[in-house]
């Protein structure tokens, strides 16, 4: 039954992840230099329910088996622990073997959501995808670690600022508007449960901005990897970005040649 519920929530969450990499591929794909197309997300809710679901699925098993475990160790190195009199060399081997399958079941995880963005793009089976997209994902590692880092950095800034706004306007309107402020013994308490509500909100809402960016990441790599390094998708602004990029470059390798080309005037 435990086993059954991990495996039905593991789906759903991935489900749901699946959707939003599909959405981003097909914006990606549908978009070029000349124009912005348009993410098509009933095509990618048709995908993850009739075409995809049993890669899906796979995925989830897997880590619902992690998970299960994971609940079948704590329960039992409790038990250990209350039977060793909390003995500190149970208590650190506890400890560790917990921290190590955390580590396997996030391991797992982001095998499983790059096999999930690659599916979004090829249409593979679940075990091809999670190997390709494990190579593609090796073979651009500092642009994947570059862009994973950056959205977790603007999410975290956008949690912190809805959260702050939403209270400072709660207490504005306490204060200002209804003057409930002043009935309250102290207003800690509806700041609190705002702040709560709020993170929690803007955790489910902008979580969806870090899968996006895996798949886009994802598209970036596999479109390189069929034109010979030269993007051909992806919206007007990206293409635009890559120019202005490749044209400081061209510009600095310019001036180096300028400069070169000066000196050996000058000695000539």
């Amino acid at each position: 039954m435990v086993f059954g519920i991990l495996w039905i929530l593991a789906w759903w969450n991935y489900s749901g992840k699946f959707v939003v990499m599909a959405s981003a591929v097909t914006y990606y794909f549908n978009s070029s230099a000349e124009k912005e197309g348009q993410a098509e997300v009933l095509y990618a809710v048709k995908l993850a329910h009739i075409y995809h679901t049993g890669s899906i699925a796979v995925g989830a098993f897997i880590i619902a088996v992690v998970e299960f475990i994971r609940l079948v160790f704590l329960y039992f190195a409790r038990k250990a622990e209350q039977a060793s009199g909390g003995n500190k060399l149970v208590k650190a081997i506890v400890c560790v073997a917990e921290c190590i399958l955390k580590c396997i079941e996030k391991i797992c995880d982001y095998i499983n959501e790059s096999a999930f963005a690659y599916i979004a793009i090829t249409g593979d089976g679940f075990c091809e995808a999670a190997w390709k997209g494990f190579l593609l994902n090796v073979k651009h590692t500092l642009e994947f670690t570059f862009a994973n880092w950056i959205a977790k950095v603007f999410i975290l800034l956008g949690k912190v600022a809805v959260t702050v706004v939403n209270c400072f306007m709660l207490v504005f309107i306490m204060k200002e508007i209804t003057g409930v402020a002043d009935q309250l013994h102290s207003i800690w308490g509806p700041v609190a449960l705002t702040a709560l509500i709020t993170w929690l909100c803007a955790s489910l809402f902008l979580g969806i901005f870090e899968n996006a960016v895996l798949a886009l990441m994802m598209c970036l790599a596999a479109d390189r990897d069929l034109h010979d390094g030269e993007p051909k998708y992806g919206p007007p602004t990206f293409h635009n970005g890559i120019d202005k990029v490749a044209g400081h470059g061209q510009k600095d390798v310019d001036e180096g040649d300028s400069d070169d080309d000066k000196k050996a005037n000058t000695m000539a």
